[in-house]
């Protein structure tokens, strides 16, 4: 069931804010990709929404919604002893195509380098430029940068140590971009911030160019006489 409630805060830089509805005694929790539409909330706004609860932490709205002030339809009447049937809720609106086709486009295009970068590791412990044992460091990256993204998220919606926007860019030029861009898809966390994802895709160039220069290189080597 639908619930109303006001926006009481909203940080435009981290994308999320809180709801206060009478029918919750907590503040409920929502983040700019849970918002139907395409201009952010303010404060202040009546928005309708989903309500759950997730691994025993606070509420969250999910499908939040400006509320819309109709005027009530007459109530159809089947027969003398029918009962009233309810009015339905207009549905959210849903996300605008062209941003749904740019979606796409980007998710398909992550998956595909991740596919490159598997292949760069392949060859080159085939050819000996990587030791397998190396294959367990990156994996053990790649889970720590999953894990300092989840960290920070949890740090900004409760308060307390945030990671820096250059320490998450570290980690994923060192080799932990894949589980960088699974954080931001799982978590819905620095995946709207127009800044953070230009310097993140750079880092994902910068990374793959470097194992590429590092495959190559021998074969611009002057041979030994």
């Amino acid at each position: 069931m639908r619930k109303q409630g006001t926006v009481v805060r909203w940080d435009s830089e981290r994308a999320f804010g809180f709801i206060r509805s009478p029918d919750t005694a907590a503040e409920i929790f929502f983040h700019r990709r849970d918002y139907s539409e395409n201009r952010a909330p303010t404060e202040g706004m009546a928005v309708t929404f989903e309500e759950i609860h997730v691994g025993g932490k606070g509420p969250r709205a999910l499908s939040v919604a400006p509320k819309i002030n109709t005027i009530e339809a007459p109530k159809l009447v089947v027969d003398e002893t029918a009962e009233l049937l309810p009015r339905s809720e207009p549905a959210p609106r849903s996300t605008p195509l062209h941003l749904k086709k740019r979606e796409d486009r980007l998710y398909w295009t992550a998956l595909g380098l991740m596919g490159l970068w598997l292949l760069f590791w392949m060859v080159g412990i085939g050819l000996g430029r990587f030791p397998w044992v190396i294959l367990t460091g990156v994996i053990m990256l790649n889970l720590a940068t999953f894990y300092v993204y989840w960290r920070d998220k949890e740090a900004a919606v409760q308060g307390g140590w945030r990671a820096s926007e250059n320490q998450l860019h570290g980690l994923a030029v060192l080799g932990g971009w894949p589980g960088a861009w699974f954080a931001q898809q799982i978590l819905r966390h620095k995946s709207s911030k127009k800044s953070f994802l230009v310097i993140y895709w750079a880092t994902v160039a910068i990374n793959l160019l470097g194992m590429l220069a590092w495959l190559i290189w021998p074969a611009f080597q002057a041979p030994v006489v």
